[in-house]
């Protein structure tokens, strides 16, 4: 049988495209992780071929990856299935984009506090992403900002969240050329997003891509940092903005044609969720962003 710490480490270095990250992630050294590698590939032949971009997976490796994604989904298949259908305890596994999973986690947090021996299990990802955990059981279910067709998928829509200009707090905007001057603060989801809101806003503009960059960051929690300090503008969801740790210093453009995105529950459909998910789910849709464009429509089902 492999040692379940080397596979755990294989996974990581994969989904992570580097062993310097895998390490950090599971406080291991970099040594130690390249010793786990060499271990099963001492077993499997080569899993992994090293290249200037990242980690490459051959067959094998292919293989290997497949085998720890059945063991972790049978495993959590399992735990479930001792601590009974329970929604006092047990774990809540779940995947979500990052804007929407800033306003989640907190609020997960907040219950299991109220229930100490439920454990929150949280990752971040975009919707291909969540699709495919969903789908392979590494997440009971996930929210997914496109709605996906797969008949093996129970989707329902969970909540909306408006995209919003974000400008530093003393600036104000009147017209593209205040946008050209400011400059954009740009993340992986910003292009997309400021062109569907800044059409609205501004009809006939010549586009984001004319628009001088001054910045870019793939971390959600720290797209507005930039904006704080007065550096640019970004455009992102409102959950975002909510969760900056700095609202001061930073200000949204009001009266702008609105611009919202649905989030939608995905769960496998050939089974109900659990206890412990279904409360998780009521809690946060009793507890969501009070406007009235983000309520949810979640019913339990």
């Amino acid at each position: 049988m492999l040692n379940p710490h080397w596979l755990r480490t294989f996974e990581a270095s994969v989904e992570l495209g580097n062993f310097t990250r895998a390490a950090e992630r599971l406080d291991l050294t970099q040594a130690a992780v390249s010793q786990h590698i060499k271990h099963l590939e001492s077993r499997l032949g080569p899993l992994l071929l090293r290249r200037s971009r990242g980690l490459e997976l051959t067959p094998a490796g292919h293989a290997l990856l497949d085998y720890q994604r059945e063991m972790q989904a049978a495993d959590q298949r399992l735990q479930q299935r001792l601590a009974g259908d329970d929604a006092t305890q047990g774990e809540i596994s779940l995947m979500t984009p990052g804007s929407s999973g800033l306003a989640i986690y907190p609020r997960l947090l907040a219950l299991q506090k109220e229930a100490p021996e439920l454990a929150i299990r949280h990752r971040f990802g975009p919707t291909s992403e969540v699709i495919e955990a969903v789908l392979d059981n590494r997440v009971e279910f996930g929210l997914a900002t496109q709605r996906p067709e797969e008949p093996r998928l129970s989707v329902s829509l969970f909540a909306r969240e408006a995209l919003e200009l974000v400008v530093p707090a003393w600036e104000r905007v009147q017209d593209w050329e205040d946008l050209e001057r400011l400059g954009f603060i740009d993340h992986p989801d910003g292009h997309d997003m400021a062109t569907r809101l800044l059409s609205r806003c501004f009809p006939g503009n010549p586009g984001v891509g004319r628009l001088p960059c001054r910045g870019f960051t793939n971390q959600i929690g720290l797209i507005l940092a930039p904006v704080a300090e007065g550096l640019g503008f970004s455009v992102l969801p409102r959950f975002a903005r909510e969760a900056f740790a700095n609202p001061e210093a930073i200000r949204v453009v009001e009266g702008l044609p609105e611009v919202v995105d649905s989030l939608w529950l995905l769960h496998r459909a050939e089974w109900p969720l659990s206890a412990r998910a279904k409360r998780a789910l009521e809690w946060l849709d009793a507890r969501w962003i009070s406007a009235p464009s983000n309520q949810g429509h979640w019913a339990g089902s």
